[in-house]
């Protein structure tokens, strides 16, 4: 039985369960704009061991955006009236 006002081991399954979720949703979010911005900046044929000026400045510049615009998406579908 558990504890008074502890969570019960469905909750703590569900709770398990919906962490879960999220650190998948979080790995599969950091390879789609990893993938994203290498192949917009990085090019195709390697020339250096390092990021040359340019490349760095635009995987910074499409860093920003994409994490931009997934929280601008995530609050739109976070505001939007339930059907």
């Amino acid at each position: 039985m558990a504890a008074k006002g502890g969570p019960s081991n469905l909750e703590k399954e569900q709770m398990f369960g919906m962490a879960e979720k999220e650190m998948e949703y979080r790995v599969d979010l950091f390879n789609r704009l990893t993938h994203a911005c290498f192949d917009k900046c990085i090019d195709k044929r390697y020339k250096e061991a390092e990021l040359n000026m340019g490349e760095n400045s635009c995987i910074d510049r499409c860093v920003s955006k994409y994490w931009q615009v997934t929280n601008l998406v995530g609050q739109m579908l976070g505001n939007r009236p339930q059907m």
